[in-house]
């Protein structure tokens, strides 16, 4: 899996074939979504590529389908994670074409921008990267409970370890907001996400196996979301010269995700990273996370705050 001595990096044509697989990754149209896309199209898969914007979500859908290989497919999905009515008619979506799902890949993500809302009045980061996922799980979970063998991948970063988590103000509506301290908080939900329904998929005793990855520092338009939203000239300069010396490309920083969603040796709550220096490039590894990640009493709290901020019960109990 990871680099050792001379031995080659792992790459998506190490995986499995996925022939009738079906697998559904968001934030698809760009970075590291669409490049697991593509690579998920080229092992066979058929791939719902789920994006907010039909033209770029369009352009997405043709660049996978011109990998596509043994059967795989690509076809587009219109979903708006910072809405929960777009994830309710989205799933709805989705169960009128499959009857079941294999892969949840929850990639789909946003960066360190000024205070917003969404659709729904939850603080944007929060909104978009952990509860529009939460529910779109949700949703989709008797679809992947069809499957034999379902996996739910949710994509996190090394900026956990920054962000305290406040179950009763995640939508920092008490708190003075601070952009990445906020950013932080969703990555560490994700992980909590990930570690509590993996609980609870072994206490239903249903096969669902749960993990999560990061990319390290991969050169995709997320960095640059941030500064942008915020008119920030400097910003956008600084992150630029930061990726160009520092970063790996976003098929690079992809692999780890590939790697969770893929691979017949991943377990439930396994985290996987670069393997390089601070985790910030190289070939996928299982990785460690912070004490907060790892609470099981934070987990439940965010379990409960986010069924009742989006009315939905997240329950693999009959």
């Amino acid at each position: 899996m990871a680099d050792t001595g001379d031995m080659p990096r792992w790459s998506i044509h190490d995986a499995p074939a996925l022939t009738g697989r079906t697998v559904l990754v968001t934030g698809a149209t760009s970075g590291l979504g669409l490049e697991s896309a593509v690579a998920l199209a080229a092992r066979g898969a058929r791939v719902l590529v789920a994006g907010r914007d039909p033209g770029r979500t369009d352009t997405a859908v043709r660049r996978a389908q011109a990998a596509t290989a043994r059967g795989g497919s690509a076809e587009p999905l219109a979903l708006d994670l910072a809405s929960l009515s777009s994830v309710e008619a989205a799933a709805a979506e989705v169960a009128q074409r499959i009857d079941r799902l294999d892969v949840l890949l929850n990639n789909a993500g946003v960066m360190a921008p000024p205070l917003g809302r969404t659709e729904d009045g939850f603080e944007t980061q929060i909104g978009t990267n952990h509860l529009g996922h939460f529910a779109l799980t949700a949703r989709l979970l008797p679809l992947l409970l069809a499957a034999p063998a379902p996996r739910v991948v949710t994509v996190s970063s090394g900026a956990h370890r920054i962000g305290g988590l406040d179950p009763d103000d995640l939508n920092w509506e008490r708190r003075r907001y601070q952009p990445w301290q906020a950013y932080g908080a969703s990555k560490l939900a994700n992980l909590l996400f990930t570690s509590e329904l993996d609980r609870q998929a072994q206490a239903a005793d249903v096969p669902l196996v749960t993990a999560a990855a990061h990319p390290g520092w991969a050169a995709t338009n997320l960095q640059l979301a941030g500064p942008s939203f915020a008119r920030n000239p400097v910003g956008r300069a600084m992150t630029r010269l930061a990726n160009s010396l520092l970063s790996q490309s976003a098929a690079d920083g992809a692999l780890p995700q590939l790697y969770a969603a893929s691979m017949p040796d991943v377990r439930g709550n396994e985290y996987f990273g670069p393997d390089g220096p601070a985790e910030s490039r190289g070939g996928p590894t299982r990785v460690g996370r912070s004490d907060a990640a790892r609470d099981p009493v934070l987990a439940a709290a965010l379990w409960e705050r986010s069924q009742e901020l989006t009315s939905l019960e997240l329950s693999l109990r009959g």
